[in-house]
């Protein structure tokens, strides 16, 4: 099933501005049902079930309790939709803009029982995708012109989650998982005895399963590019982008010499899209982007990702007092 046959029908989601990366086999609706599931386990929530009166009706604001990118909106809805569909969701601000400490953005409006099962579940994700969007924007305007993509370093069962928090963010998405892209990689090399054997056995395997899509090696040294190069120049090859691995220098002071992975992208000349990999940080993406390559990529995106500060509360007056006393909002 696609991640659009699970996407309800019956909710508008106007705050979709950035729809979710296409995948075969997610499904979004139940990734939600797992996270509501884990949560209420076999009993619901004991605590609303003795405090809170089924019938009341409540409105909870969401409140940023720091400055940064705001995402999973559309998410939120779903699951708010996924608890009740009859609770009212509005927003102020949409996936992908600036917030400030401080800042009501959204509110839900209903049952008071079911808003709150659903605000941890809610929170969780949206803090997650916020953090990883925020980073993602910083990263994103610091590398242009090169684009930022994100790796397969995601949480387990939430790959699709995080890399929709990229594309909020204005990053590019890599390849969603091993099916969608050939990436020979050091193992692969290592193990077909050579990188050019690993590149032949792609081109066969492709050419013997009809299969067209997008095809990387990976290089470490100039000489791998090389080797490459002069390879795909007297033979046919499907391959596409060519990543330079590795090639930025840390130094001792801090800085980074890129002064390798300037002669790899002199070298390929635009015969092949090239991806910089490794030592990239918030530091030294700028520099790394000057040099040429079509994209950057960096783990860090999703793996050591800070969750944005984001509450869901009802009594937003009270939750601003102790927000000021506490210097978060």
């Amino acid at each position: 099933m696609s991640v659009a046959q699970t996407i309800n029908p019956g909710v508008s989601f106007r705050s979709m501005v950035v729809k979710p990366p296409s995948h075969p086999t997610y499904d979004m609706k139940g990734v939600i049902k797992l996270a509501l599931a884990e949560d209420a386990g076999d009993r619901g929530d004991v605590t609303c079930l003795a405090t809170i009166p089924f019938d009341m009706e409540v409105e909870a604001h969401f409140l940023a309790k720091e400055d940064g990118i705001v995402a999973g909106i559309s998410l939120a809805e779903m699951i708010f939709h996924e608890v009740d569909p009859s609770l009212k969701v509005e927003w102020s601000q949409k996936d992908g803009d600036y917030v400030q400490k401080g800042l009501q953005f959204g509110k839900v409006s209903g049952q008071a029982h079911n808003i709150v099962v659903a605000e941890r579940v809610v929170l969780n994700f949206m803090q997650r995708m916020s953090g990883i969007a925020t980073l993602t924007k910083t990263m994103a305007d610091a590398a242009r012109p090169a684009c930022i993509l994100e790796t397969r370093k995601t949480a387990p069962g939430l790959r699709l989650v995080d890399k929709w928090a990229v594309l909020i963010g204005g990053g590019r998405n890599h390849r969603m998982g091993l099916f969608d892209m050939v990436m020979i990689k050091d193992n692969h090399i290592s193990i077909a005895g050579g990188i050019i054997n690993a590149i032949k056995s792609v081109d066969q395997y492709l050419e013997q399963q009809n299969l067209q899509m997008e095809v990387e090696v990976e290089t470490r040294t100039l000489e791998e590019v090389d080797e490459v190069l002069r390879y795909t120049s007297q033979t046919k090859s499907s391959l596409t982008r060519i990543m330079l691995d590795n090639m930025v220098i840390p130094l001792p002071n801090g800085d980074v010499d890129v002064s390798m992975l300037k002669d790899a992208v002199e070298m390929i000349n635009g015969r092949f899209e090239t991806e910089a990999s490794g030592n990239v940080t918030l530091e030294t993406v700028h520099k790394i982007g000057q040099t040429g390559v079509t994209y950057i990529s960096s783990g860090a995106l999703t793996h050591s990702v800070k969750a944005l500060d984001i509450s869901l509360k009802i009594d937003t007056e009270l939750a601003l007092q102790v927000g000021r006393r506490t210097k978060r909002a």
